[in-house]
Parts: C-alpha cells; structure tokens; sequence
C-alpha cells in the first residue's frame, strides 16, 4: 500500500508547490529584515527595499538610519542566507539522488573537512584579516580546501576499480573527511591560540560587511543551479540502478561526473562564505519528498526555494534568541536538524529509499 501511494503522487512541480516555495522565500525575507534587536515595520521595509528598483519610489515612513540598517546591513545578511540555503539543499538533493541514500548531504565527499582544513591553515598562518569576512584569505583557502577534498575522495574512488560508483565514491569520501580532519586537528595543536577563530567558522555565520560576500558566492551558486537543474530528469532514473539508466540511453557515469562537480562548485562557494552549516542538506530535501513528491523535478527547485527559505528563518532565530548576543548558526540548524534523523530513519522505508 505504502509503495503504492508513493507513485500516486504527483510527479511535476505544480503552480501550487512553487508559489508556497515563493512565498516562504518572501515571508522570511520580510520577516529577516524587519526583526532584530531593531524591529522595523514590514510594511515599511517592503517598501523600502521595492525603492532599490529603478523607477519606483513608495514612502516607507522610515528613517534614514533605519532606512540604512535595512539596505545596508540586514539585506546583504539575508541574501546571502538566500543563497547559502539554497545551495546546501539544492547540494543535498542532488546527493541523495546520485547516491541513492536519504541520508547524504552535501559534505559527503570531502566538502567540509577540506573547507575547515583551508580555514585552518589561513587562521594559522595569520591571514584571516578581519576573519572570514572580505578583508581576510579565509574565504579563499576555504574554498579551495573544498575543492580539494571533493578532488582526492573522486580521485581516490577509481582506485582498483576502473569505474566509480556510488558506493566506491562513498567509501572514499569517508577516507578523505578522516584524513583532512586529522590533519586539521594537528595544525590547530601547533596553533591552539587559533581554535576560538577556527571554531567560529566551522559553527557557521552569516554575518557580512557588505555585498562582498553575495559577489563572491552568487557565480558559482547560479552554475551549479543551473547544471544541477538541467539535470534533474537523471537523478530520477538514478533510482533504477546504472544497468537500467544505461538502458534507458542516459550515460549515468558521466551525469554523475557533472552532478557531483556541480553540487560540490556550489556547497564549496557557500561554506566559504558562511563557514560549515550543518543539516540544510538534509532536512530540506527530505521534508520536501515527504510532503510534495519525490520526483527531483519537485525536490530540486523546490529545496532553492525552501532552504534559502530556511536558513533566513534560523539567521533570525540566531541573532534575536540570546540578543544581544548572536549564536553561531551552526546551533540552530543543528538544533533543528539533529531530531530530524529519527523522522528520516522512521520514514525512509515509506518514501521508498
């Protein structure tokens, strides 16, 4: 019966799906501006923001440092969360597509054990500048620590085999994560005035001195959306097996080649800029195949929308719970997310994965 109602579900992203999509992306953006240790009024900041377009001039009855810390502080804050959502999501689906397992996400391969490594060794070596913001090389060597780990868990995955599958790739990833996590941990021995700075970019923060960081993640962000989503009709023929997928005329080595580089290009752009944000990955995806359907032309489009959605929402939550004082973001995502295993363990079997 449960195999049954499975298949009963729809099967395209529906006009109903994608608006609830939209419009969780605009409530949490209004409400993402307008909360904080200043409340604002939403009308106001709605306003204010449609002012940044061209020709368009409401009255928002703000002030003009209001008005500022809307365009000036909080907006940055909340389109990054846009973008850093959406990809570790977007990320996470395509994972769980490729290796056929609810439970991966997008740090399988090496992603954030590298991306710590490079934070690491720049903290270490004195570059951070003003931590992992513009000013300092913690984004840069973050990101290419990401690069590198998803380059040695694929290269390792051809060991003794000449094709990679999920399972080699699995296994590599997890030798990978174990060798850059040991390494990370004798540097930060050798440089144990550093842990506290270390540690705040592995807890994850969304906090901005600008657009800087919205530039340097937004390229790589709409690459790998645009690949991931091209690709979406793969991903569910992905879950017939490689013999099958062969049959079918689709080449399901070579999809999961340009799957797992994209995926990985845009997880590696938002965990430079926002540090190692736990959950996303998982909990979005899979509460989405729960709810709408679990076809990836639902998933995919559906986890930009919602996780971006998400993490704006657990942004607001960490800077207004203890406010003044702001928690890492990491807490809140993994405050949400850790409960949410024993949903994904009790109802895997029933999404049929």
């Amino acid at each position: 019966m449960r195999h049954k109602d499975t298949h009963l579900r729809p099967s395209r992203l529906t006009a109903g799906a994608f608006a609830a999509g939209a419009g969780a992306v605009v409530a949490a953006t209004v409400l993402g501006l307008a909360l904080g240790p200043v409340s604002l009024n939403p009308l106001g900041v709605a306003a204010e923001v449609l002012n940044l377009l061209p020709g368009v001039d409401i009255p928002s009855g703000l002030s003009t440092q209001e008005a500022a810390i809307v365009t000036q502080l909080r907006l940055p804050r909340v389109v990054l969360g846009l973008i850093v959502g959406a990809m570790l999501a977007l990320a996470g689906a395509c994972y769980q597509g490729v290796f056929r397992n609810p439970l991966a996400d997008p740090y399988l391969l090496g992603v954030a054990a590298g991306a710590g490594l490079g934070a690491t060794v720049a903290v270490a070596l004195g570059l951070s500048g003003s931590g992992s913001g513009p000013g300092g090389l913690v984004p840069a060597f973050a990101f290419a620590g990401a690069l590198l780990g998803v380059f040695l868990a694929y290269g390792l995955g051809a060991v003794g085999t000449r094709v990679r599958t999920p399972t080699t790739l699995l296994l590599a990833g997890v030798a990978v994560v174990a060798f850059l996590t040991a390494i990370q941990t004798y540097v930060l021995q050798r440089n144990v005035e550093t842990i506290r700075e270390v540690y705040t970019f592995i807890l994850g923060s969304l906090v901005t001195t600008g657009w800087a960081e919205v530039r340097l993640a937004l390229p790589y962000a709409l690459l790998a959306t645009i690949v991931v989503l091209a690709h979406r009709r793969e991903l569910d023929v992905f879950s017939v097996g490689d013999e099958e997928a062969s049959s079918l005329g689709l080449h399901p080595h070579r999809s999961r080649v340009i799957l797992l580089v994209a995926a990985s290009l845009g997880t590696a752009a938002a965990v430079s800029v926002a540090g190692l944000i736990a959950f996303v990955g998982i909990v979005v995806p899979h509460v989405i195949r729960l709810v709408a359907g679990t076809s990836y032309r639902i998933i995919l489009p559906l986890s930009v929308l919602f996780g971006g959605a998400f993490l704006v929402v657990s942004d607001l939550l960490a800077r207004t719970v203890l406010a003044p004082s702001e928690l890492p973001i990491g807490v809140i995502t993994a405050f949400l997310g850790a409960p949410f295993f024993v949903l994904v363990l009790r109802t895997a079997k029933r999404v049929g994965l």
